[in-house]
């Protein structure tokens, strides 16, 4: 039987004949993997190429961690990747039979490129479409990307078979059009923001970048590339101008040098309040989000405005397991007002020096309490203002209660001749906690 779809309203939903209908969509979804935890997915996309894409997705991916949010790139310019040299990345990705771990900047900010798994970062991918598309998906489902507020997807240039991926497979919660000043980037604009309207994903807004140059010697600002047309493009698509970068050497000289978090710049002050207000919570300094008081001294605090802590224990079932970084499990329970709220168990997610702490710190974990540690992972915990409890054993909620009763105290001893494997633990020479 032939469909008639000459009166299809696309509310595939409510018609009787979707089920059979060939105009039906195909779901092309993908889910992250098990141990990711990603709140807001955003996609900056370009027209053209080289209007500064990158730039602008390392720059809101920077100022979003500043603002103590949790923030991640997924490199999905495959045959042009440059986050990681802008960053000063050098640390390839791992691979564990549980997923893939990205790379952090110096800041925290995890990172996922193409770059990061060649051997050489000036090997080039000669690759077709269909093969780029599947590695963005690899990106999204198969790496550990952990808890993150948001994460920043860097698009290919233009409308082709990547950016297509990433629309349908990727749950994206808005994109932010990248533009220059030249008059016909309003047209290919229009080709971006048309494409984001078909795939029914929201327009955040626009950022023109190179907008102008301002003279360090009289303060004037010059368009070198004529008057910007960029008002009138957004009032055209009727999308918000969420910021203008200017032509600026301190850019460029921070990306050739890997030092883009050092840069200060408030250009892009209202596309981060505009992202601030995607999320349910409030912005926090990173001071704020890091400070051990908030939590550690929390609980002697008034009731009504004590926070929620976070306990950690490496376990096998139900039991603390004596090797920290070969665990089957993490007990994580969740402590209001001196009390157990809430115990939940996720699955180790493979071991890799240095990454099992800064896994669980930016899971919220604030106290961390185990047998035995390494050195290396102890120092980790304290950077990212863990407090580290050692010389636990037995049963994982007898030792959180028991340390929320004041009487579980930690020996202070680490598995020093394990430093180098950072996440190794054993009892040799542990005395249990009283």
């Amino acid at each position: 039987m032939t469909n008639n779809t000459s009166s299809c309203d696309s509310q595939c939903g409510s018609c009787s004949q979707s089920q059979s209908c060939s105009e039906a969509p195909v779901d092309f979804s993908e889910k992250p993997h098990d141990l990711s935890q990603i709140k807001k997915v955003i996609g900056v996309v370009s027209g053209k190429g080289g209007v500064g894409k990158s730039l602008v997705t390392s720059l809101l991916a920077v100022a979003m961690r500043k603002l103590g949010y949790k923030t991640a790139i997924l490199d999905a310019d495959v045959t042009g990747p440059s986050i990681p040299k802008a960053f000063g990345i050098t640390e390839k990705l791992s691979v564990a039979e549980s997923g893939v771990f990205p790379s952090k900047s110096k800041s925290g900010i995890s990172v996922v490129s193409i770059n990061l798994l060649l051997h050489n970062d000036t090997d080039p991918v000669v690759w077709r479409g269909p093969i780029l598309a599947n590695t963005v998906k690899q990106f999204w489902k198969d790496v550990i990307w952990g808890d993150l507020d948001f994460l920043f997807v860097d698009m290919p240039p233009g409308t082709g078979d990547v950016p297509l991926t990433v629309f349908q497979s990727l749950p994206l919660n808005g994109i932010v059009v990248v533009t220059s000043p030249q008059e016909l980037v309003s047209m290919i604009v229009g080709k971006a923001v048309n494409m984001a309207n078909m795939m029914r994903i929201p327009i955040l807004g626009l950022v023109e970048n190179m907008s102008y140059f301002e003279c360090p010697d009289n303060g004037k600002k010059y368009h070198l590339f004529g008057e910007s047309r960029v008002e009138e493009t957004a009032k055209r698509h009727k999308i918000p101008l969420l910021g203008r970068l200017p032509i600026d050497p301190r850019f460029s000289k921070a990306c050739d040098h890997g030092s883009i978090e050092a840069v200060e710049t408030d250009a892009l002050k209202a596309a981060t309040g505009l992202l601030e207000s995607l999320l349910d919570t409030p912005a926090k300094s990173q001071e704020e989000s890091q400070s051990p008081c908030a939590t550690l001294c929390g609980l002697g605090a008034n009731p009504q405005k004590e926070p929620s802590l976070l306990i950690a224990l490496p376990c096998k079932g139900t039991q603390i397991e004596e090797h920290f970084g070969h665990c089957e499990n993490f007990r994580i329970f969740t402590v209001e007002n001196g009390t157990i709220t809430k115990e939940e168990s996720i699955p180790n997610p493979g071991h890799k020096p240095g990454f099992l702490p800064n896994f669980l710190a930016d899971r919220g974990v604030k106290i961390m309490i185990a047998s035995g540690m390494g050195g290396g992972a102890i120092d980790i915990f304290e950077e990212r203002k863990v407090k580290v409890v050692l010389g636990a054993t037995g049963e994982a909620r007898a030792a959180v209660e028991a340390y929320l009763q004041g009487q579980l105290e930690s020996t202070g001893s680490a598995c020093e001749h394990h430093d180098h494997d950072h996440d190794h633990a054993h009892d040799n020479g542990h005395t249990p906690a009283k």
